[in-house]
């Protein structure tokens, strides 16, 4: 058992505070470097797919799980992002400045979308991001001088020194070290000013506003800071595609985004990783589970659709608070054991946040 006393301020930004957790990091970090020495070819692609689907869900985290912000049109800046790649890899410059400056530019566009996004709410919003979505899908589509259109572009080698990283194992690094370096960024952004005033902003937009917090700055920087995220995402599933085509950024993959961050828990970017690894490998497990169904079973249309409208559905009815809020109880059990109590942790009654800024 064991009870947290905190001394100094300093004592609640610590990352690993004890020593437990310390080493569960690092033996995770250990297997994540072992992995390519001992894995099948085929995980290691399936490893290196998974982390650029944590970097997107971290993109959409930032705006919808801390501001409050719902996006359905996210597969707009991932294609933003890639193109980007596209043209700046064939340009010349090289892929380590190629990659941040795609993400800037995705993140560029966040910010003009933000600006008049930032006018409307709720549904509101979401209808307004489907549509930024849908005329970024069709202008990728049809601006056949830049983009290749419906007839894709062939994405250059990613090189580092003149060596190709782009291979099946440099590229699982590359992409795993993007995934840290964004998490540990936004594990910092949280943690100030800007993430509490983004997590304000999200409780109560008048309630912040009445703190002096600049409501529609903030929501407008949150939109940026999340398309640069997730352009950054796609800039590297450019690389992985290998080819990339307008149908790779359609609207199913803004809503397993969202289905992303909400499995995994608002609000949480442990959540938006645990929810990113969940929906990315259940397309595979779907795939080894058909196998073992009855084939009038296994050849209907739509099983996956179906499955994943499921496993979203359970959480929303079960587990709102997704798989972060689940670890949270499983941690506090063996914290708190033997003196653990279920009525600590039984969820309260939600009540209606107060009225929007306006």
């Amino acid at each position: 058992m064991r009870f947290d006393y905190d001394t100094s301020y300093a004592d609640a930004q610590r990352l690993l505070r004890h020593w437990p957790g310390r080493i569960a990091y690092a033996a995770l970090a250990a297997l994540l470097l072992a992995g390519p020495l001992v894995l099948p070819k085929f995980f290691i692609g399936e490893a290196a797919a998974t982390f650029i689907a944590c970097i997107m869900a971290l993109g959409l985290m930032v705006l919808t799980g801390f501001t409050g912000q719902v996006s359905l049109g996210h597969a707009a800046f991932v294609a933003i992002g890639a193109y980007a790649e596209i043209g700046l890899l064939d340009a010349g410059l090289p892929f380590p400045l190629a990659l941040p400056v795609a993400g800037a530019i995705a993140g560029l566009a966040g910010l003009l979308i933000g600006l008049p996004a930032i006018r409307v709410s709720g549904l509101y919003l979401a209808m307004v991001t489907l549509a930024f979505a849908l005329v970024v899908e069709q202008a990728v589509g049809r601006w056949k001088s830049v983009t290749g259109g419906y007839d894709g572009a062939q994405v250059p080698d990613a090189r580092l020194f003149g060596a190709n990283i782009g291979g099946l194992v440099p590229f699982y690094y590359v992409c795993l070290a993007v995934l840290v370096l964004a998490l540990l960024a936004l594990i910092n952004l949280t943690r100030g000013y800007v993430g509490r005033a983004f997590v304000g902003i999200r409780d109560s937009e008048a309630a912040a506003h009445a703190l002096g917090i600049w409501v529609s700055g903030y929501k407008v920087l949150a939109f940026g800071i999340s398309a640069a995220i997730t352009g950054l995402g796609g800039a590297l599933l450019a690389h992985q595609v290998q080819y990339v085509t307008p149908d790779v950024f359609s609207l199913n993959l803004s809503m397993q985004l969202v289905l992303m961050v909400v499995v995994g828990g608002l609000g949480s970017l442990r959540g938006a990783v645990l929810g990113a690894v969940l929906i990315g490998l259940l397309p595979t497990a779907i795939s080894r589970l058909k196998a073992l169904l009855p084939a009038v079973a296994a050849a209907q249309f739509g099983l996956e659709t179906f499955i994943f409208g499921l496993v979203l559905a359970g959480f929303v009815l079960f587990e709102p608070s997704g798989l972060n809020g689940r670890w949270i109880k499983l941690r506090s059990f063996f914290e708190a054991f033997p003196l653990y109590r279920r009525r600590t942790f039984v969820r309260g009654k939600a009540y209606a946040s107060s009225e929007r800024h306006r």
